[in-house]
């Protein structure tokens, strides 16, 4: 029994060596050349984070991401909200449409309930002031490649205050509207269970559980997973990841 343990124990640290070693692929775009000089020169201390692509406009980037192969696409791009010609706003909401499974986070010197709601509906997976510090900026990066989304307590006051105003953008629908299996499988998509073994937990079939996600994400007002997942935390269908213990 206590051989058993120490393997396990050997299994385990092993598996956690392996994932300390994966290489997040990002890429910035921001319109400012200093500021995108100093990321990348964080970035090249940081063994684990590999910055492949630097763009001044969301045009850039766009037309960066066709000439690509999919297998090449960054993990996780960190963008600016002022920019010209394309301001973040519109960028994030390209990018989401054709690359949905691309991880966003903003930078920002201004926060405001309005854009973080409306940004998080967007499908945005977190947020990081301009004068965070290189731990903050790290740490956000590992969460969001780890968990899908990092949000602080001043991110979640802000949500909330949004999620409370009557505001002319589309708000999250209330819990109420979903049905007990739609919580059912909203639940398993916190879980980042795919479609397949969603339909194996609930004996369902895939089919039935992609109508459901369907049906859930134009009830809630959500465009994706992210979401969805934004959605459950604050209807408190689902825990508030860990974010004290980075990849």
């Amino acid at each position: 029994m206590e051989k058993q343990k120490r393997q396990r124990g050997k299994i385990n640290n092993n598996n956690k060596t392996q994932k300390m070693s994966e290489v997040i692929k990002i890429a910035l775009v921001d319109d400012e050349s200093l500021f995108l000089e100093g990321l990348s020169l964080i970035f090249s201390n940081v063994k684990h984070i590999n910055l492949i692509k630097e763009s001044g406009s969301g045009i850039e980037f766009l037309e960066f991401l066709e000439k690509i192969p999919e297998i090449d696409l960054p993990n996780i791009v960190l963008v600016d909200i002022q920019m010209k010609p394309m301001d973040g706003f519109k960028l994030v909401e390209l990018l989401k449409n054709k690359y949905q499974n691309l991880k966003i986070i903003v930078l920002s010197s201004h926060y405001k309930s309005n854009v973080v709601g409306h940004m998080i509906k967007l499908g945005v997976s977190a947020f990081i002031p301009k004068n965070a510090n290189k731990e903050v900026l790290i740490n956000t990066i590992e969460s969001v490649y780890k968990f899908g989304i990092y949000f602080n307590l001043e991110d979640q006051k802000l949500l909330m205050s949004y999620m409370k105003k009557k505001i002319s953008r589309p708000t999250f629908n209330a819990i109420e509207n979903l049905s007990v299996r739609e919580i059912e499988v909203l639940k398993l998509i916190c879980k980042e269970l795919t479609n397949q073994e969603i339909a194996n937990v609930l004996f369902l079939s895939k089919r039935t559980i992609e109508s459901h996600r369907q049906r859930i994400l134009e009830k809630v007002g959500a465009k994706n997973t992210v979401g969805l997942v934004i959605y459950a935390i604050i209807n408190r269908v689902h825990d508030i990841p860990d974010f004290t213990h980075p990849v």
